[in-house]
């Protein structure tokens, strides 16, 4: 049988749901303060995914005001397809906004304007019965009946079942029909280490229901399992009519207490059923699925910008106004037009991509005529790496917490100047106190030799440093000005 290595989708793609339409399978995962929101991907396999969109890709649609935190904005989304149309429900955590309902005949795009949900909490689901009534079920774990067209419910919203005794965090709840019983899957534990999947089932949609025996039927809590945080999943069938889960899981590195450095990544494992019962198989970093395997076309390394518009996987911080960035304005550079004074200010102009290898290495040419900006390793406002160029000058500079220190600065090159960044994973024995990783921040020379200005921790650009639900975005960045950016180049695997 053909192999596959997990994470299927790595860097942060969390709380993934997944829904299959004939041949195709179409996930959707959370973006939080990132816009555009909540990325849709597409697969033939269940294994090799391409990026083809952004369900929220307008700032009609996402409302990120500057004062949105970082982790807050949009979380967990339901995607499924229902009557010939997709729809995706997820809730803008944000004052003012909440449940988002939007729909598209294609999951590539346009989506529809939001239809804003009356049921308030995080992780919503939809589901419909076979006389057309559509179930809203959310974190906590409550059910209300809701008109998915216009966000009208009906009736109060009701407690269906909370997983195990007094378990923390009962949320990212999908309720099914399979076979004679509604399944209700439900994630409990918090999202951290004691992240665990469990399931119930019930003659009607409403219950009551009944939970397995076998609760949790996933976790890797309490092991040394390299895969660990496992939780938030989803359910599908593959092509030969067995089962499958999605779910999110984290990689941590280095010593203890191990930190994640990618967020939480999307992971596939096998599902058989027993009695009535899906039994999740084993979770590992290599597994095997029983059908060929059909990879999408590589995805190039390198971006240079001829487009009229960005990649879907292009992301900035809370909004990305038409004035702030072009392809136009310079063809074949992306231009970025500051709005802020410094790096550390939310409304600096950044365009960035997800980390999605432990081992990487990063590079952008920048001329830094009239601006200063330039390759920045970021996981919030206050933990982020910066390489930047302008003003006579190339420096680094480490941003953790409240302290903000320029590492190394020479002066500036004549012309535009390539700015690097090469992350290295650790290897060798473990120790303790070691980080997961290593960053290397400078810049190159016109004949190709590194100049590593600064090598830095990477433990300080970690969830488990900074908080949140997030993994690192590494992009380009405008702090004064205009930079213009001719290429950007993302190799993964080992960096020499």
């Amino acid at each position: 049988m053909p192999g596959f290595v997990n994470p299927v989708i790595p860097g942060m793609f969390p709380d993934p749901s997944v829904c299959r339409v004939g041949d195709d399978y179409y996930l959707a995962c959370s973006s939080f303060e990132y816009f555009p929101g909540v990325p849709i991907l597409h697969s033939r396999d269940l294994v090799h995914w391409e990026q083809i969109g952004n369900a929220l890709d307008r700032p009609s649609q996402l409302h990120l005001p500057p004062q949105t935190p970082a982790s807050g904005g949009v979380y967990a989304p339901t995607l499924r397809h229902h009557d010939g149309r997709f729809w995706l429900i997820t809730t803008n955590v944000t004052p003012g906004q909440g449940a988002l309902i939007v729909t598209a005949d294609d999951p590539a795009g346009p989506w529809s304007e939001p239809v804003r949900g009356e049921a308030g909490g995080i992780d919503p689901d939809l589901a419909w019965d076979d006389d057309g009534t559509c179930w809203l079920t959310g974190a906590g774990v409550y059910q209300v009946r809701v008109d998915p067209a216009t966000g009208e419910t009906f009736g109060e919203p009701r407690r269906l079942w909370s997983g195990g005794h007094r378990a923390q965090a009962p949320e990212a709840p999908h309720l099914y029909r399979i076979g004679d019983h509604w399944y209700l899957l439900i994630a409990e534990g918090g999202t951290e280490r004691g992240h665990a999947v469990s399931i119930a089932r019930a003659t009607s949609p409403d219950g009551p229901f009944e939970p397995c025996p076998a609760n949790p039927i996933l976790t890797h809590r309490g092991t040394d399992r390299p895969i660990q945080n496992t939780g938030h999943a989803d359910l599908v069938q593959g092509p030969d009519g067995s089962w499958w889960m999605v779910l999110l899981g984290v990689r941590p590195g280095g010593g203890t207490p191990g930190w994640h450095v990618l967020g939480r990544e999307t992971y596939l494992t096998s599902v058989t059923w027993v009695d009535g019962w899906p039994v999740v198989g084993e979770l590992a970093t290599e597994s095997t699925v029983p059908w060929p395997l059909k990879p999408p076309a590589p995805e190039p390394a390198r971006d240079d910008f001829d487009s009229a518009d960005l990649h879907p996987r292009w992301v900035s911080v809370r909004s990305r106004p038409e004035s702030s960035w072009s392809t136009s304005d310079r063809p074949g550079w992306l231009t970025l037009h500051a709005r802020g004074a410094s790096p550390d200010e939310p409304d600096v102009t950044f365009v960035g991509r997800r980390q999605q290898h432990p081992s990487c290495r990063v590079r952008v040419s920048a001329d830094t005529t009239g601006g200063r900006g330039g390759l920045a390793v970021r996981l919030d406002e206050q933990h982020h790496y910066d390489v930047t160029a302008g003003a006579g000058s190339i420096e680094v500079t480490a941003r953790i917490g409240s302290i903000r220190h320029t590492v190394d600065s020479v002066p500036l090159p004549d012309g535009p100047v390539v700015l690097r960044v090469d992350v290295l994973a650790t290897t060798g024995d473990w120790s303790p106190t070691r980080g997961p990783d290593g960053l290397h921040l400078g810049y190159e020379t016109a004949d190709g030799e590194f100049h590593a200005l600064a090598r830095l921790d990477g433990r300080y650009l970690s969830t488990e440093v900074a908080g949140g639900f997030t993994g690192r975005v590494i992009g380009m960045y405008a702090a004064s000005g205009t930079m213009h950016f001719d290429w950007f180049d993302y190799l993964p695997g080992v960096v020499p």
